[in-house]
């Protein structure tokens, strides 16, 4: 489970590190079938917007996956061409030769989206594309920058949320008023057991 989320994380990286303007070639360069595959997972019109929000939503269901393969098709087809014999297994070695030729035909954007598929769909070589995603000069994904899970409480300016205070300032007064009356409630009881 944990490398297959691990796959998953390379392939949603590869595609976060493709440009609008590479998204945009990407689905232009489609033939017909592909293009309207693409429009059947994005749920509509084609743009870098939508294939970023389907990417999102469709990390664990698979869409994630279909979008990558059918975006990286022709370079996988390319890059099986040019290993012959060797596409079942490629060595590291046997795949750097290729992967300078594929980026120039391809793209370096849809180059890596089309690795990071393939360890997604778990390939024999699946170990050595993900060394070669992680520390190869010409195809190794950008770093990360860390990203924010949950939004930060409060705005990133120091700006107060003026609604925000109100309604805390709503919940203070409330409570005030629930023990003052709590308090009220006590000493009337005990007013009341002093009378008995």
């Amino acid at each position: 489970m944990k490398t297959r989320l691990q796959a998953l994380g390379l392939l949603d990286r590869s595609i976060r590190a493709t440009s609008d303007d590479e998204l945009v070639s990407a689905t232009e360069a489609l033939d017909d079938d592909h293009k309207e595959a693409v429009e059947r997972l994005v749920g509509g019109a084609v743009t870098p917007e939508a294939i970023r929000q389907a990417v999102v939503h469709g990390r664990m269901n698979g869409t994630m996956e279909s979008i990558a393969m059918v975006l990286s098709d022709a370079a996988l087809a390319d890059c099986i061409d040019q290993l012959g014999d060797h596409a079942d297994e490629p060595t590291s070695e046997q795949l750097t030769e290729v992967l300078p030729g594929l980026v120039e035909r391809h793209g370096l954007a849809i180059t890596r989206v089309m690795l990071a598929s393939t360890v997604a769909g778990e390939a024999k070589a699946s170990a050595i594309i993900r060394d070669l995603l992680k520390s190869d000069d010409l195809v190794k994904l950008p770093k990360e920058e860390p990203r924010r899970i949950v939004p930060p409480a409060e705005r990133d300016d120091g700006t107060v949320d003026a609604e925000r205070e109100a309604l805390r300032a709503k919940r203070h007064e409330a409570r005030r008023i629930k023990q003052e009356e709590a308090a009220e409630r006590r000493a009337q009881s005990a007013r009341d057991r002093g009378r008995v």
